[in-house]
């Protein structure tokens, strides 16, 4: 199947076009899979789901993509999630463990099509009989499903036993780079609320120690140091080391100090952010919100001791693509 771009539907980016013009009958999340490995490719190259359409362009599908509105329900949807392990990049590698630079939109573990447990199996079919869980070879720490960057997995028992006491002891030190909405004045601070399960379910709250004098329920500790990079307009790009590690704590901490993500749209850095904003600016806003459809934040660095000789490990990797444009479309328009 091949579309042609007119000029009544070109300056649209190519993954937002396909899902809001019923095309195909995917989620955004899988059509953009399918772009990144070449199944749907631009007058027969290989582009980023992240292009913008011009007059004459034309999208190329296989046919068996091609789904209709009447067999839609016949489909299985699984079937065309591609296994993102091609994007999986790993940083450093030994006989006791591996840093890699995990990507957005890949579940470190649980019931998605593909996880990063199943590429660990995969690779390293010997990892499901490290550490606690089976479901969850290796692995002694998370990062949220739409979160990018660096993890460390353990490839021997005595490797994971050795990290996890790391991490309990809070000796490994990560930092992560956000981009959240509004213009933050200090040059540093310490968010430090307690932090537990929201009424919503998933979602997570931050509770002040009290109100109106009074103590609040209790939530687990948690605390955020952020310090500032840089200032944009209505954005500011933050460094941030996190002591303890909470579900969703970084866009917790930041949502309640009023500085969402960027593209979190579960904690109040999606569209419901331009509420009430400057008109003049609200027009960037909806620019740089049709660029990422993730919370814009990235697990940068990652220190660690390593777990037999002791020798102080340190490793770090930029933001991905979309993080990166996002930034460059940020400092070219304040």
């Amino acid at each position: 199947m091949t579309i042609k771009i007119t000029e009544a539907n070109s300056g649209e980016r190519l993954d937002k076009f396909l899902t809001n013009s019923g095309s195909l009958k995917l989620s955004r999340n899988q059509i953009q899979k399918l772009i990144e490995q070449g199944l749907i490719n631009l007058n027969g190259l290989t582009v980023s789901s992240h292009y913008f359409l011009k007059p004459g362009d034309k999208i190329n599908i296989p046919k068996n993509f091609g789904l209709s509105a009447k067999n839609k329900k016949s489909i299985d949807k699984n079937k065309f999630i591609i296994a993102p392990s091609h994007k999986i990049k790993i940083i450093h590698e030994t006989d006791e463990f591996l840093v890699i630079n995990k990507p957005a939109g890949l579940a470190v573990h649980g019931l998605n099509n593909y996880t990063l447990a199943d590429w660990l199996k995969e690779k390293y079919p010997l990892i499901s009989q490290i550490g606690d869980d089976q479901e969850r070879p290796g692995i002694v720490h998370r990062l949220d499903k739409d979160v990018s960057g660096l993890m460390v997995i353990a490839k021997t028992q005595a490797a994971f036993n050795n990290l996890k006491k790391q991490f309990q002891g809070r000796t490994i030190k990560k930092e992560y780079t956000a981009l959240v909405h509004g213009k933050i004045i200090k040059d540093g601070a310490i968010i430090n609320f307690p932090i537990k399960r929201a009424r919503e379910g998933y979602k997570m709250a931050a509770l002040p120690a009290t109100v109106k004098g009074e103590p609040t329920e209790a939530g687990r500790l948690a605390e955020t140091e952020f310090s500032v990079l840089k200032r944009l307009v209505n954005y500011t790009l933050l460094k941030i080391k996190i002591k303890t590690g909470r579900t969703h704590q970084i866009r917790v901490h930041l949502c309640h100090a009023g500085h969402s993500v960027v593209g979190d749209s579960e904690y109040g850095g999606g569209a419901q952010r331009l509420t009430g904003i400057d008109p003049r600016r609200r027009n960037l806003g909806r620019q740089m919100l049709s660029m990422i459809d993730r919370p814009a934040l990235h697990a940068q660095t990652i220190a660690f001791t390593h777990p037999v000789s002791g020798d102080p490990m340190l490793f770090s990797a930029p933001p991905p693509e979309d993080f990166r444009l996002l930034l460059e479309h940020c400092r070219i328009n304040s």
